[in-house]
């Protein structure tokens, strides 16, 4: 039955899409098979096949490796306060998200401004935006921004290609946006994986985000009008400048630009969940008067349940999901995760009084993996507005339709990922 869901959840995903197209007659069938089957084989190869899953399992063990040198850090500055020890002390409680979470965040900021100053990050770009230019047939520009889209955040990306900006068309700007709301950023996706969500998956997610922003851009906005190419060249590309100094200098700015982004995350969320709290209980108490207690978290299910159903996830099971998508579209991901991280651990579900299924945790992984909130618009909007300001109205107009486009990318993720573990 739950193949049979997750069937009709990507063929109403598509459908939804196509209906809110702008130009039904412009759609490229060649792309959107093609960025379908992309999606296909890497959640088969890293979901089903023996040799695809050695190779994520592999990728994550040099990524967890990778986050194990942040320890050295952080215990510098905490001590026994970032070590395994918190847990012994307070069990569950140990996990602090400040010393467990945001300084994974300076860290890898760091790190991807030095691997940028020296040219390794542009090679990655470079190397997989022109396989998607060359199966997809999109423009150089779209290509390349969705390829820095799986190491880079929404507006960090599209920085590779800024000189070209303002020559996009309408239909390639629309593409730039929602690339970046669909994708997550290489230094926040290993922050989800402090909450206990498998390495594997979230690079899976991520990798499938390239071809599915790109999908559901082109199925909203089709390209009509002459591309951006006759002004890109790969050589052009290759010969941007850094705008470092030197290492030192990157390694520096990065870890600024991390610790900005470590204090805007960790101040977000104390407001969030504050706020969810404070209308929780203004919500009980309002229909306490009923004789039925309903809290904000349990109409978010609700509403979000049908979504999760047709992404694969069990009806006994629906309404917890939807909570989580809801959150991670209405709030952010963080939350989300946060609200997921429990039950991966073997929690019991108080729905079902049973663990949370395998099936069920797998497709939130991948669903809830992207920038996909309302926040996240505020911050494209800035940030893409900066870098072309004689483009800022165009930006405004098509946000909204870009975020709607970014989360049906998720959910087609979280879908394809039920179907095969269907």
């Amino acid at each position: 039955m739950s193949i049979l869901n997750s069937l009709l959840g990507i063929a109403v995903i598509l459908l939804v899409a196509y209906l809110c197209s702008n130009n039904r007659r412009r759609i490229s069938l060649r792309l959107v098979s093609i960025a379908l089957l992309m999606q296909f084989t890497f959640a088969f190869c890293m979901l089903y096949l023996p040799a695809g899953k050695r190779v994520m399992m592999w990728m994550a063990d040099k990524v967890t490796a990778l986050l194990d040198y942040t320890q050295t850090g952080t215990q510098f500055l905490l001590g026994g306060l970032a070590t395994d020890k918190m847990f012994d002390l307070l069990g569950a409680d140990g996990f602090i998200f400040v010393f467990k979470v945001l300084p994974v965040l300076v860290f890898l900021s760091a790190l991807s401004a030095l691997l940028f100053h020296v040219g390794i990050m542009q090679k990655l770009i470079i190397l997989i935006g022109g396989a998607l230019h060359r199966l997809l047939g999109t423009s150089r520009a779209e290509s390349m921004s969705s390829a820095a889209n799986i190491f880079l955040g929404v507006t960090e990306a599209p920085l590779v290609i800024r000189p070209y900006l303002k020559y996009l068309s309408s239909s390639e700007f629309f593409t730039i946006l929602v690339g970046g709301i669909a994708s997550i950023a290489g230094t926040v996706l290993l922050g989800y994986a402090q909450y206990g969500v498998k390495i594997e998956y979230l690079l899976a997610a991520s990798f499938m985000s390239a071809p599915a922003g790109l999908l559901f851009a082109k199925l909203f906005y089709p390209e009509t009008k002459e591309n951006s190419d006759k002004y890109t060249t790969v050589s052009s590309m290759k010969g941007e400048k850094s705008e470092y100094r030197n290492s030192i200098d990157a390694v520096t700015q990065g870890a600024s630009v991390g610790v900005s982004m470590a204090l805007n995350i960790a101040g977000m969320l104390l407001a969030l969940l504050a706020i969810i709290a404070m209308f929780d209980g203004i919500m009980m108490w309002a229909t306490s008067f009923t004789g039925y207690e309903i809290s904000l978290t349990q109409l978010i299910g609700w509403l979000f349940s049908p979504i999760a159903w047709l992404l694969g996830v069990d009806w006994n099971e629906a309404q917890f999901a939807g909570q989580l998508l809801g959150q991670k579209v209405l709030f952010n991901e963080f939350i989300a995760y946060a609200n997921l991280q429990p039950y991966l651990d073997g929690s019991i579900l108080p729905a079902t009084g049973e663990a949370l299924s395998v099936k069920t945790q797998v497709i939130l992984s991948f669903a809830l993996c992207g920038f996909t909130n309302i926040g996240t618009i505020g911050i494209a909007i800035g940030g893409i507005g900066a870098m072309c300001p004689e483009r800022r109205g165009e930006l405004t107009s098509i946000a909204f339709k870009a975020f709607g486009a970014a989360i049906l990318a998720n959910l087609m993720n979280g879908a394809i990922a039920g179907l095969i573990l269907g």
